[in-house]
């Protein structure tokens, strides 16, 4: 099944940020830790290199990711011109408060009143943007949910003295590949109307059997040693009991498990791609 979620006001919110992007200094670009690379909406990069912004990329949920590979990651970005990455959960407060000072590190006498450091946070939904700026901002300013696209207009907030900070709708693009579809949907970044559990769950179990192969042992059990990606969901309707009414293993109900386990980081911190896959894919 493919999968393609663009909602209309995506397309509008992509216009209004076109246009506020001329006005502000600085963009700050909330990623999922787990899909750095996946979460990276090509149009809001392609916006900023043609306005000449630098840019703070936030891997939120890093306590869900694989910390070795959000290393390597955060090398990633920090190598590249005109960007600054740090890793954090949204939901400590202490980790959001860094980011400020390291907005006015990267552009050094600016966050004053004469020189007003004038910010943009950009993200694709249910990353964690509303959760981080509610913590940056010290107040509930932005609806919080489990469900992607809850914002869907531009707000602007001050940040103190000097300090102001554009709030934007969590925007997907049109033309995605199913490769980051798929990861995307597991993640939960895409309306759940768009896919299956079973076909998403398939896709993901696939990914964790060649991965992380001990972290399913651990959770579900020895039934989960050695399975393709059908055998796993197979397996954790064994072991969770998960039957239909009318007999037989309720494979529907395991996908469901699966994909809400990983969300929850109950089997571990995982990540979905690698600097070395990415590279792999593009070369």
């Amino acid at each position: 099944m493919a999968i393609n979620w663009y909602p209309g006001h995506m397309a509008t919110a992509r216009k209004a940020a076109a246009e506020s992007m001329r006005k502000i200094d600085l963009v700050i670009e909330v990623l999922d830790a787990r899909i750095p690379h996946s979460s990276c909406n090509p149009m809001f990069e392609a916006l900023r290199r043609q306005g000449q912004r630098p840019a703070l990329k936030l891997l939120n949920k890093a306590d869900f990711a694989d910390p070795e590979h959000t290393r390597r990651w955060l090398q990633h970005y920090n190598s590249q011109p005109d960007v600054k990455a740090l890793s954090l959960c949204a939901k400590r407060p202490r980790e959001v408060q860094r980011i400020s000072r390291l907005c006015q590190a990267m552009l050094p006498g600016r966050g004053t009143p004469g020189r007003p450091l004038r910010m943009m946070i950009l993200g694709i939904p249910n990353v964690g943007k509303s959760t981080l700026m509610n913590a940056l901002l010290k107040r509930h300013v932005a609806p919080v949910g489990d469900e992607p696209a809850i914002t869907k207009s531009q707000m602007l907030h001050s940040l103190g003295t000097g300090m102001t900070l554009m709030d934007t709708p969590g925007m997907l693009w049109p033309g995605m590949t199913q490769y980051v579809s798929y990861k995307l949907a597991a993640t939960h970044g895409i309306g759940r109307a768009a896919y299956e559990d079973e076909d998403v769950a398939v896709h993901l179990a696939g990914y964790l059997v060649r991965q992380y192969p001990a972290l399913l042992t651990r959770r579900f059990g020895l039934l989960a040693a050695n399975c393709d990606s059908h055998g796993l969901l197979a397996a954790i309707a064994q072991v969770r009991g998960l039957v239909k009414r009318a007999g037989g293993l309720d494979i529907a109900r395991a996908a469901t498990t699966l994909l809400n386990e990983f969300r929850s980081g109950a089997l571990g911190p995982i990540s979905l791609e690698t600097v070395e896959q990415i590279a792999a894919s593009l070369a």
